[in-house]
């Protein structure tokens, strides 16, 4: 939501990493689609895409599967990396995605997202 729907904007993931990191937080994983490694697109831009490679030296950054089958992308289902992880390690979710179909997939962890899902919104770069 930091790029104001206009693109993808890498500088907004390093800001709420940021946020947790002076609060205290040291156990934080980003979850992106390997696709975002990509050359940005007029209709998909992407902007400061050296921020995901940073943070993926920092292993902080989680680059999930992604592939092109001729020629259309195929990638995975990100939310069960980011549901399940959390869920093991006892974590919060930050995302405003309510992840519905999760909660009716698992029992466990639709108590799990009702109660660990911290949704946020940027204004300018807060």
């Amino acid at each position: 939501s930091h790029g104001n729907k206009e693109g993808f904007s890498c500088r907004g993931i390093q800001l709420a990493v940021d946020w947790f990191l002076e609060k205290g937080h040291k156990d934080i994983t980003v979850f992106v689609p390997a696709w975002r490694k990509e050359q940005s697109r007029p209709d998909a831009p992407i902007t400061d895409q050296e921020i995901l490679r940073k943070l993926e030296k920092e292993k902080i950054l989680v680059f999930t599967p992604s592939r092109r089958v001729q020629g259309r992308r195929v990638v995975c289902y990100d939310d069960r990396f980011i549901v399940k992880l959390a869920f093991d390690s006892d974590g919060i979710i930050v995302s405003n995605d309510n992840y519905r179909d999760l909660q009716n997939e698992k029992p466990e962890w639709k108590k799990f997202i009702e109660e660990r899902l911290l949704m946020y919104s940027f204004v300018n770069d807060k």
